[in-house]
C-alpha cells in the first residue's frame, strides 16, 4: 500500500458520515453480542456502506452514507438494493451521487478490494472511507482513513492498490446543531449536570491544550528556521502564515470589549446565584425564628416577631 495519494484531489468530510458510520458498527456489535451463547469472545465485526456527496472539479465532499446488504462468503453486494437506495436519494437530493463506500477495520484489507471493483461500474474511481473502532487513549486525530485506488506496477505486473489521501472535515450549520447536541445528550447512567459540566470543560481544556501545544511546535520551528538551523521553506511559510491569520487576536478593542463584557455577565450570573441563596437561608432563618416565637407566644400572649 502506498503512503499517499498523487491524484490531487482535496476530500472534505462532513460528520455526518463518522456518525452515521459509528451507529452502524456499534449496532451491529451489540446485536453480535447480544447473540453470543457465552462462548470465547467475537472478533469486531465489520460493517459496510456506501458514502455519497458532491464532487465539484478537484474537490470531493462526502456528505451522507448508507448501509450496503454485504454477503461475506461470496463477496457479493445486493446490486438491487444500491440502486433502490440511489434511486430514493436523487428524488430528495439530485446532485447527490455513490462517490465510493466505507467499511471499519483497523486497516485495508486484501479482500477490500473486491468490494472496491464491485463498485467501479457506479463510479470509476470510488474512495474508500475506513472507521478505526478501536479506542485508544493516546490518539489525538480522528480514526477514519480516507483510500484511493491506483495503478501501479508491482513485479511487471500492474495492480490496483489503496493509498491513503488527506481530508479536512466540512460542516454546515444544521450538522454542527446536531453534533453538540449529540456531545450533550445525559449519560445512560443518570449522570448530574456537574459531570456533564466537568466532561464539557474538560474536553474545552484539552482542546485549549492541544492548539497551545501545536503553536509551540509552529513556533519552534520559526525560531529555528530564523536561526538557520533548517532551510527555509517559502510555501511552508505561506501556510503558517494563513494559519496563523485564523487565530482570533487578542489585543485587538474588540476583543477586549467581548471579553470585559462576558466577564461582567460571568460575575453577575455569579452574584445573583449568592444573592438567591443568601435569601434563602434568610427566608429559612426566618420560618425557624417565627415557629419557635409562636410556640413562646402563644404561651405568654405576645405576637410573632415577623
Amino acid at each position: 500500500m502506498a503512503s499517499s495519494s498523487s491524484s490531487g484531489l482535496t476530500f472534505k468530510l462532513h460528520p455526518l458520515v463518522i456518525v452515521n458510520i459509528s451507529d452502524h458498527y456499534t449496532r451491529v456489535k451489540s446485536q453480535t453480542n447480544g447473540c453470543s451463547d457465552g462462548g470465547p469472545p467475537s472478533p469486531p465485526p465489520r460493517v459496510y456502506g456506501c458514502v455519497i456527496g458532491v464532487q465539484r472539479g478537484r474537490t470531493v465532499e462526502i456528505f451522507n452514507s448508507f448501509e450496503l446488504l454485504y454477503d461475506p462468503v461470496t463477496h457479493s453486494l445486493d446490486r438491487a438494493f444500491i440502486e433502490k437506495k440511489q434511486e430514493l436519494y436523487k428524488k430528495v437530493f439530485p446532485n447527490f451521487y455513490i462517490l465510493g463506500w466505507y467499511s471499519t477495520g483497523s486497516d485495508a484489507e486484501e479482500s477490500d478490494m473486491q468490494i472496491h471493483k464491485a463498485l467501479m461500474d457506479i463510479n470509476e474511481s470510488p474512495v474508500y472511507v475506513l472507521l478505526n473502532p478501536s479506542i485508544n487513549p493516546a490518539q489525538k486525530d480522528l480514526p477514519v482513513t480516507i483510500y484511493e485506488s491506483e495503478l501501479h506496477v508491482i513485479d511487471g505486473i500492474p495492480q490496483l492498490i489503496f493509498v491513503c489521501s488527506s481530508y479536512t472535515i466540512e460542516t454546515v450549520e444544521a450538522e454542527r446543531i446536531s453534533v453538540d447536541h449529540v456531545a450533550h445528550l445525559k449519560p445512560s447512567d443518570g449522570g448530574s449536570a456537574a459531570t456533564q459540566l466537568a466532561a464539557h470543560l474538560t474536553g474545552i481544556h484539552s482542546a485549549i491544550k492541544m492548539l497551545n501545544s501545536r503553536i509551540r511546535v509552529l513556533h519552534h520551528y520559526l525560531v529555528a528556521m530564523q536561526k538557520g538551523e533548517i532551510p527555509c521553506e517559502n510555501s511552508l511559510l505561506r501556510q503558517v502564515s494563513s494559519l496563523l491569520r485564523r487565530l482570533p487576536a487578542i489585543e485587538s478593542e474588540k476583543f477586549q470589549d467581548d471579553f470585559l463584557m462576558e466577564y461582567n455577565d460571568t460575575l453577575l450570573i455569579a452574584y445573583l446565584a449568592m444573592f438567591t441563596n443568601c435569601s434563602s437561608t434568610m427566608n429559612e432563618l426566618v420560618d425557624k425564628f417565627n415557629t419557635a416565637y409562636d410556640r413562646h407566644s402563644r404561651r405568654g400572649g405576645r405576637t410573632a416577631f415577623i
